[in-house]
């Protein structure tokens, strides 16, 4: 098998810091996003991501991948060799979040729930469970805010465990068209039936769970069902008060800024929000102000502002500071 390098993959130290490897991965999924990439191989990328930030962000998983990085050996044909008398603690129990599928390597598989080479008779399933429903298949998909907000279709490629006619286990590549209905939310499971890995002796077929996630946005943030945003605005925009345009999931709104207003300063769009299931109230906008200044100013623009200083000379903002 070929060894993957989660560090070099998320392109971090080994030392880093929860944080850090958050950070690069939200980065990288924005890069590689197959809608939105322009690199050949995007959607690859993409999955290479995911499983790096799977094994680094699980502190067991991340000390145990260290141990086999360290003490395992790479041989000259580019394949790898796990140390000697080598026994992953999670192999044979994978989990849900781990079923073979497109999403995870061949290495991944064999350090962190592999079946063991891929395949197994039919008769060995049969003594151990005659008519077994087979296992469900867990499948991260990530979306944009606007796509999780209208609802989209998608299209998704799973590998799959069935047997063939001469009753051997194998894994199947298959296509599915998945529709996203509007207002999902992060961590929300969308279960479709029937769709998992095909059951053992007549058991019926288990389901597939799409996991949501969102994809990093340039601008929005989200917290459960509010959008948040901060909004650039200009100082004589503060001292004075006026109306701006803010971006919204919607589509653009007028924004009333109140006099006086300074950085920090949160104002709220109600219903701007993500719906978060059909039969609730949509959740808020949360507009956070900062207030900019131009890196450079004019001479007639340095001279409003000596007037202004004059004018203001008995204000300081400081005075927190005096005893």
């Amino acid at each position: 098998m070929e060894f993957k390098d989660y560090y070099k993959i998320l392109g971090i130290v080994e030392n880093a810091d929860a944080s850090a490897i958050k950070a690069s991965y939200r980065k990288l999924a924005r890069k590689y996003h197959p809608d939105v990439s322009k690199e050949a191989n995007a959607e690859q990328q993409f999955k290479e991501v995911g499983e790096a930030y799977t094994v680094l962000k699980d502190p067991e998983k991340r000390a145990e991948y260290d141990v086999l990085r360290k003490q395992g050996s790479r041989r000259a044909d580019g394949g790898f060799q796990p140390p000697p008398d080598w026994q992953s603690a999670h192999t044979g129990q994978r989990s849900h979040s781990q079923s073979s599928n497109a999403d995870y390597s061949d290495f991944f598989d064999s350090i962190f729930g592999s079946s063991g080479g891929g395949f197994r008779q039919a008769d060995d399933f049969q003594r151990s469970a005659a008519n077994q429903r087979g296992r469900d298949i867990h499948h991260r998909i990530a979306l944009f805010l606007e796509e999780a907000h209208l609802g989209c279709q998608r299209q998704l490629s799973l590998r799959v465990s069935e047997p063939d006619q001469n009753g051997f286990i194998r894994q199947r590549d298959k296509t599915l068209n998945v529709k996203i209905p509007a207002g999902v939310i992060q961590g929300q499971h969308i279960r479709l039936a029937g769709q998992g890995e095909a059951g053992v002796g007549g058991g019926k077929a288990g389901d597939l769970l799409l996991e949501i996630e969102f994809a990093p946005h340039p601008y929005f943030a989200v917290d459960g069902k509010n959008i948040l945003l901060t909004l650039p605005i200009t100082c004589w925009e503060a001292a004075l008060g006026t109306s701006v345009e803010a971006p919204t999931l919607n589509g653009k709104v007028k924004l009333k800024i109140p006099k006086g207003a300074t950085s920090g300063n949160k104002l709220r769009i109600k219903g701007k929000g993500l719906v978060g299931k059909t039969s609730e109230v949509a959740g808020d906008q949360i507009v956070t102000l900062q207030v900019s200044l131009p890196k450079t100013h004019s001479s007639n623009a340095e001279a409003l502002y000596q007037q202004l200083a004059e004018c203001e000379s008995e204000f300081n903002p400081r005075h927190v500071f005096e005893r």
